[in-house]
């Protein structure tokens, strides 16, 4: 068993729902604190932070990544215990194993291996971990960049280990990612009997041509690094449960991946103006999760590109596609972003599971990151 596997066995084997980290982060940072990082706790609200940092000097590289995992759903679909991690034909299954535990091991033990022997760097290198990134993430990453900001500590690169690939290791490369933003609209109508339609509004109807020509709406055309922003409704609630109420509202919950085309402002001032071109009656609340960033070259691309070049013998297409990351807490500062990490396709799923010698080979592409950027 190597270094890389034991350590990723020993996180995925700890049952950390989010926001509950239970202990991942103290094995991290006893393997960091051994080879000479300096360990700093932080706790918000119900969330463990941690910040581990080795040298004084900049430019900093950060290794950022979370400890907590989705619900596992319904155990007793898995071929295993989920918290179990369970090695079949090269293959281990367990909840976190592609998203992320594999990637915080694999950062951990690049770190054991490029230190060797060393005492001082041109730099310095820095690990930033939450338990709240499957959450709300608004404990986690967000409350320790503040913190860093005010005690004066600038990220200059940072690497994200969420898991990038597609088809194999290193075929993908996030340089950045789409803003998002939530719009929670409920449209009122009046209440009534559904044999007198004339004594009520019904809202479902109201809204039938406005959702139209939300629908229809050309929000931008995208960039070359951005494909066009899309509006998306994931729910729609209206009714009493009964066959013959019209009912007094209907509830709309909306998302938008919006790319730098294109403003979250923009976004609100256009759908309240076609709501109200609908002179529908309504009630809207937003929450923007994240802002669209974008690391387009420069030496930590460069270095990403040229590491997975040199393991894995293929060349990386850099990408903004998914969902959002951490990574977005992060851009603002002015720091360099990427995400690189273990192939997708099982994340979140049943039997979620990573290759083994993926694990190895993700081991040696940080190190020899490390190594382009600072010796």
């Amino acid at each position: 068993m190597t270094t890389t596997l034991d350590l990723a066995r020993q996180l995925i084997s700890i049952p950390s729902v989010t926001p509950d980290d239970l202990g991942c982060q103290k094995i991290i940072a006893e393997r960091l604190s051994a080879i000479g990082f300096e360990i700093e706790h932080l706790r918000f609200g119900d969330v463990d932070n941690l910040w581990a940092r080795y040298g004084t000097r900049s430019p900093l590289f950060v290794f950022a990544g979370h400890t907590d995992v989705v619900p596992t759903g319904p155990i007793e679909k898995w071929s295993s215990d989920p918290f179990t991690p369970t090695i079949v034909d090269d293959v281990m299954t367990g909840r976190g194993t592609a998203d992320m535990k594999s990637s915080i091991a694999a950062m951990v033990c690049a770190c054991e291996n490029f230190l060797t022997d060393k005492k001082e760097i041109p730099g310095s290198i820095a690990f930033l971990i939450t338990s709240d990134e499957e959450g709300p993430a608004t404990e986690g990453t967000v409350k320790v960049v503040e913190h860093l900001l005010a005690n004066n500590e600038k990220i200059d690169w940072c690497l994200v280990g969420e898991p990038s690939s597609t088809n194999r290791l290193g075929d993908i490369i996030k340089n950045g990612r789409r803003g998002s933003i939530n719009g929670d609209l409920t449209v009122h109508g009046v209440q009534g009997h559904i044999a007198y339609p004339h004594l009520a509004q019904n809202p479902i109807h109201l809204f039938a041509d406005t959702m139209q020509a939300l629908c229809n709406e050309v929000w931008d055309n995208g960039n070359d690094h951005f494909p066009p922003t899309s509006f998306q409704i994931s729910n729609i609630n209206g009714g009493t449960g009964t066959s013959n109420v019209i009912p007094a509202d209907l509830n709309v919950q909306f998302n938008l991946r919006f790319s730098t085309e294109i403003t979250d402002q923009q976004i609100r001032q256009r759908i309240e103006s076609i709501l109200d071109k609908h002179q529908l009656k309504y009630t809207l609340n937003w929450s923007l999760s994240g802002q669209p960033f974008l690391t387009p070259g420069g030496k930590l691309v460069d270095a990403a590109k040229q590491a997975i070049q040199a393991i894995c013998n293929i060349e990386a297409e850099l990408s903004t596609s998914g969902g959002t990351s951490d990574g977005r807490f992060i851009a603002p500062t002015g720091a360099q972003v990427v995400e690189l990490g273990p192939i997708n396709e099982s994340i979140h799923k049943i039997d979620e599971n990573i290759n083994i010698s993926d694990l190895e080979q993700l081991t040696e592409i940080y190190t020899d990151i490390l190594k382009r950027l600072l010796v």
